[in-house]
């Protein structure tokens, strides 16, 4: 009868819809979940929680990883990451916002920062620790704003590469923390020391380094705002090989601001059609469809508030819609909501990146 009793409630369990629904599945098996991670047993910490976690965050979120152990004695640690996948960075935040206080038990959103000290990574066959890893900052002259570094490792050439720069990141992750490493660093680079431009500094400079340019950055542009409402717009056309038309609708005075660095992060939504009896592009009723859909994004990304639409450009059963963002969290967070809103009446995505000077958008600029 247990066993049968078991089998049933297995099957009837509750889906996962929503954060609350999570945790309260949680709170049912924690305690058990705080004897497996207790154990300390890589595979039996992997098939006794990993494996009953995943299929729960899955439901919330597909790409959702988790890291665990013991933080002390007597309190065990959870951690959620994105893995790098910048666009869910929001629901794990939001998950572990809503994470109830439980004994013995710590939630953590992104894998976090250490001490460099502490990091030391064998992988591939090479170490990566503050002895062997360098950097030195890249001083654009049109891209100031840019964190442009060169990381330097004493065993990177052109076979190991691959090896070593990924490495080299699994370091700097652990070194700044998930969030950081992501958001804060526009651009690396990777040299042997033989090829270094200049001389070379401590990798553990980096954090205070890094520290220091975006604190310069953010009182430079904290404020910067800008409204669009009497902006001009220019309609572009171009040829494709295939012989169809490709029409933009650009607001061509955004593209001359100087204080783009402010919004530094570009969205960019892709909303598919069936273009194929009209030349590549959308019959009256998708039309109006794709402009409604554009109208729903203007009005929860407002300019005031920090959202810039640079314009759209249709081609190809293809409509693309342009947003810069003064951050990246609203943007993925409403992007989402579009996407599940509008799920089974016509295919959108999106992807979300740093552009901190708009580089993108230079096929429209004359």
């Amino acid at each position: 009868m247990n066993i049968f009793k078991s089998f049933f409630n297995k099957k009837e369990e509750k889906p996962i819809l929503s954060y609350q629904d999570f945790w309260d599945w949680f709170l049912i098996n924690e305690k058990q979940f705080y004897k497996i991670v207790n154990k300390n047993d890589s595979n039996y910490i992997s098939k006794n929680f990993f494996d009953k976690i995943a299929p729960k965050l899955n439901q919330l979120k597909e790409g959702i990883w988790y890291l665990t152990g013991m933080l002390d004695d007597n309190t065990a640690d959870l951690i959620l990451t994105a893995n790098g996948n910048i666009q869910i960075f929001y629901i794990i935040e939001e998950l572990i916002a809503t994470a109830p206080k439980i004994k013995g038990w710590k939630f953590r959103a992104h894998k976090p920062e250490h001490n460099i000290e502490n990091i030391g990574i064998n992988m591939a066959g090479y170490s990566f620790t503050s002895k062997n890893i360098f950097f030195y900052s890249n001083d654009l002259q049109d891209y100031p704003d840019e964190i442009d570094i060169t990381i330097v490792h004493e065993d990177y050439n052109e076979e190991n590469k691959s090896d070593i720069i990924n490495g080299c990141y699994l370091f700097i992750d652990h070194y700044l923390g998930e969030l950081n490493s992501l958001t804060l660093i526009d651009n690396i680079d990777f040299k042997n020391k033989s090829d270094a431009d200049k001389e070379l500094i401590p990798i553990e400079k980096l954090k205070p380094f890094i520290i220091w340019r975006e604190k310069e950055f953010v009182e430079k542009y904290e404020g910067a705002r800008r409204e669009t409402e009497s902006d001009s717009y220019a309609s572009l056309e171009a040829t494709l090989q295939s012989g169809n038309k490709l029409i933009a609708v650009i607001n061509t005075d955004l593209l001359e601001w100087d204080a783009k660095a402010s919004h530094p992060w570009v969205l960019r939504f892709e909303i598919k059609y069936n273009g194929e009896n009209n030349n590549g592009f959308p019959d009256e009723e998708t039309y109006q469809l794709l402009n409604k859909i554009e109208d729903e994004i203007n009005s929860e990304l407002k300019d005031f508030e920090g959202y810039l639409n640079i314009g759209r450009e249709t081609a190809n059963g293809l409509r693309e819609v342009y947003i810069t963002c003064k951050e990246f969290r609203k943007p993925c967070k409403i992007a989402d909501k579009i996407i599940t809103k509008y799920s089974g009446k016509i295919e959108i995505g999106y992807e979300i990146f740093k552009d901190k000077y708009w580089r993108f958008f230079d096929k429209f600029r004359s």
